[in-house]
C-alpha cells in the first residue's frame, strides 16, 4: 500500500485503512489504542507508507514515546490551510466547504514592523475532525486539489508534513542543556538567583541608579505607566519608555535604564523559573509550531525556542561521547530571491562568497553594511533613511531581483495576493483595508481618507514584497530539514565499536542510539551525534543543503553555502 489512514472513532477505537496508488480502499483494521504502537511499527518495518492522519502533533509523540518513528505522513491539518488558500488549486471550493478542517493564521497587522518581520504568535489552532470517515474524506479533497494543481504545490504539502514529523520528533528529543551553565550565565548578569518576588542583585542596584538619576526614589521602573510619567517630570520629552525611543536620549538615566531592559527581558523570558519549568533530566523540551507564521515560518508555543538569546547559547551542551554539528546558512533570504528572480548578476555576487561583500564588489555600494542595508531595504520595503538612498543603486545592479519584489509589491498594494516558489500564497487584505479603499473612491471622499488608504496600501505591499521571500526561504528550510532527516535515517552507530559514547537515553527511546535534530532556527540546525559519527553527519548537514536547492531551483547558479561547527557547546560568536 501507498497510504496508510488512520482515524479514531467516538468510542475510542481506532481504523487503520490502507490505500493504493489510484487511492482505493484496502485492507481495514481496527485497532484498541493499546495495539496502536505494534501495528505502526510492524507497518512500517514491512511497508514504510504515507500515514495519513488529521494531525501529526496528535499522533506522532505517543509513537516516539516508544521508539517509533514514521518515514513519512500527509498531515492533513497542514495540508489543508496550504490547499484551501493556494491560488495555484483551480477550484478551492470544496476544501474551503470543509470548515471544520480550517486553521486560520492571523492576518498579518498592516503595521510596518508587522508585515515585515512575521513575527507573529502562534496561532490559536481549532480541533480538528480525526475520525476515519472524515479523514479519508478530506484526504480525498486533498488529492483532487493536488490532482488539479502544478507538481510543485505537492512538494510543498509533502516537505510541511514531514515538518510536523521533524517539530514532533525535535520536541521528544529535546535539546541537550547543561542547567549548572545555564545559572551561571544568569548570575554573572544578574547576581545570585533572588528570593521569590524579589529583584536580583544586579537589576536592584540598576533600580536605584535609575531612581536617583530621575530624582524620584519610588518609581516603578517595571510599570511603563509610572515609569513615563517620572521621565516626563524629569524634563525628559519621550512619548513611550520604548528602548528604541529612548535610546536616542541624552540623559544621565538612559544608560542604567537600558541595561535594566535588557536584563529584564532575560530575566523574564529566560530566567531561572523557565529553567524550572523547561529543563528536565538534561533536555530542554521545545513546542514548534511548524506553518506557525503566515509565511510558513515555524513558529513555537512553548519555551520560545525560536527567541534563545545568543548568551544562553552555551548552555547547549552534548553528552558526554557526543557532539554537535551545528550549521546555518549565509544569507538565506537574500539568496533565495536571487533564485527565485534568475538575477544572474546577484547569484554571482554570492557565489562562493558572503553576498553582502560580493554586492560590495560588483560595484553597486561602497561598504558591506551599505550592502545589507540596500539588500534587507529592498526586501522589506524601506523607503526612508538609509534604505531608501540604497535601494535605487541595486535596481541598477540586480535588475530582475528588483523587479520580482516591486511586482509582488504592487501587487499588494492593489489587494491582491501572491505565491511563494511552491505554492503557499499570502492572505487578502483585511475587512478595516478594504473599506479603507472604498471609502477613498467615495465622491466627496477627504485628503485624509486618501492619505490613509495609500498608507494602508503600501503597508500591505510591503508584506506582499516579503511575503514571497520569506516563504520560499521557509520553504527551503522545510526541503533542507527534511532531506537531512532521511539522511541521518541511514546513518548507523556502531555502539559496540564505539567505547567513547554511550546512548544519549535523555533523549528518549527513538533517539538513543542515532544523530538525530536537536535545534531548528529558521536558516540553522544543530544534530546531536555520536563524537564518531560527526565526519558523517557533517557530510550529510552539507549534502542535504545542496539538495534542497536543486530541489526547489534545479540547475539555478545559486548556491547556499554553509556554516558548519563541530563542538562539544552550541556557543555562538
Amino acid at each position: 500500500m501507498r497510504w496508510c489512514a488512520l482515524g479514531r472513532n467516538a468510542d475510542g477505537r481506532i481504523t487503520a485503512f490502507g490505500l493504493n496508488e489510484l487511492g482505493d480502499l484496502g485492507e481495514r483494521t481496527e485497532l484498541a489504542p493499546a495495539e496502536l504502537v505494534d501495528f505502526v511499527r510492524a507497518t512500517e518495518a514491512a511497508q514504510a507508507p504515507r500515514w495519513v492522519w488529521n494531525d501529526t502533533a496528535k499522533w506522532l509523540p505517543g509513537l516516539l514515546k516508544f521508539g517509533v518513528r514514521v518515514t513519512r505522513c500527509h498531515d492533513l491539518r497542514l495540508a489543508h490551510a496550504i490547499l484551501a488558500r493556494s491560488a495555484l488549486v483551480p477550484d478551492p471550493g470544496p476544501l474551503r466547504a470543509a470548515a471544520a478542517w480550517a486553521v486560520g493564521h492571523e492576518d498579518p497587522d498592516p503595521e510596518p514592523q508587522q508585515t515585515t518581520l512575521f513575527e507573529l504568535d502562534a496561532p490559536r489552532l481549532t480541533a480538528v475532525p480525526g475520525g476515519i470517515e472524515e479523514t479519508l474524506a478530506e484526504f480525498a479533497r486533498q488529492r483532487a486539489a493536488l490532482a488539479s494543481a502544478p507538481g510543485q504545490l505537492a512538494l510543498l504539502v509533502a516537505a510541511e508534513s514531514a515538518g510536523a514529523l521533524i517539530a514532533a520528533e525535535l520536541r521528544e528529543a529535546g535539546v541537550p542543556w547543561d542547567a549548572t551553565e545555564h545559572d551561571r550565565i544568569l548570575t554573572d548578569a544578574l547576581g545570585p538567583r533572588p528570593a521569590t518576588g524579589a529583584r536580583p542583585e544586579i537589576m536592584a542596584r540598576l533600580a536605584e541608579e535609575i531612581a536617583r538619576a530621575l530624582g524620584n526614589p519610588r518609581v516603578s521602573v517595571d510599570s511603563p505607566p509610572k515609569l513615563l510619567r517620572a521621565m516626563r517630570d524629569a524634563g525628559l520629552d519621550v512619548q513611550s519608555t520604548s528602548q528604541w525611543e529612548i535610546a536616542e536620549v541624552e540623559h544621565p538615566v538612559i544608560p542604567p535604564l537600558l541595561h535594566y531592559k535588557k536584563l529584564s527581558r532575560l530575566l523574564t523570558a529566560n530566567g531561572w523559573n523557565w529553567i524550572d519549568e523547561w529543563v528536565r533530566d538534561g533536555r530542554y523540551h521545545p513546542v514548534y509550531v511548524p506553518g506557525g507564521v503566515v509565511t510558513g515560518r515555524w513558529a513555537s508555543s512553548g519555551g520560545g525556542a525560536l527567541q534563545l538569546p545568543r548568551l544562553l547559547r552555551p548552555a547547549l551542551r552534548a553528552d558526554p561521547g557526543w557532539t554537535f554539528v551545528s550549521a546555518d546558512v549565509a544569507q538565506l533570504e537574500p539568496r533565495v530571491l536571487a533564485a527565485m528572480s534568475g538575477d544572474r548578476a546577484m547569484a554571482a555576487a554570492g557565489a562562493g562568497t558572503d553576498l553582502y561583500a560580493g554586492v560590495v564588489d560588483s560595484g553597486v555600494v561602497a561598504t558591506r553594511q551599505d550592502a545589507k542595508i540596500a539588500v534587507l531595504g529592498a526586501m522589506y520595503g524601506a523607503t526612508t533613511g538609509d534604505s531608501g538612498r540604497l535601494v535605487p543603486r541595486l535596481r541598477r545592479g540586480f535588475p530582475d531581483a528588483m523587479r520580482l519584489v516591486d511586482q509582488a509589491a504592487e501587487t499588494g498594494e492593489r489587494g491582491g495576493i501572491v505565491t511563494t516558489w511552491l505554492g503557499r500564497s499570502s492572505p487578502l487584505p483585511g475587512d478595516e483595508w478594504l473599506e479603507l479603499q472604498a471609502r477613498a473612491t467615495l465622491p466627496g471622499a477627504s485628503a485624509r481618507d486618501e492619505r490613509e488608504a495609500k498608507r494602508v496600501a503600501r503597508d500591505f505591499g510591503r508584506f506582499t514584497r516579503n511575503f514571497i521571500v520569506q516563504g520560499t526561504a521557509a520553504e527551503w528550510a522545510l526541503a533542507w530539514l527534511a532531506d537531512l532527516r532521511l539522511r541521518l535515517n541511514e546513518i548507523v552507530w556502531d555502539e559496540a565499536g564505539d567505547v567513547g559514547a554511550t546512548p544519549a537515553r535523555a533523549s528518549g527511546p527513538a533517539f538513543a542510539r542515532r544523530p538525530h535534530l536537536a535545534f531548528f532556527l529558521h536558516d540553522e540546525i544543530i544534530v546531536h551525534t555520536p563524537i564518531a559519527l560527526a565526519e558523517q553527519v557533517t557530510a550529510a548537514v552539507t549534502e542535504s543543503a545542496a539538495a534542497a536547492g536543486r530541489l526547489l531551483f534545479g540547475q539555478s547558479p545559486v548556491d547556499f553555502p554553509l556554516d558548519v561547527r563541530v563542538a562539544e557547546r552550541a556557543a555562538k560568536d
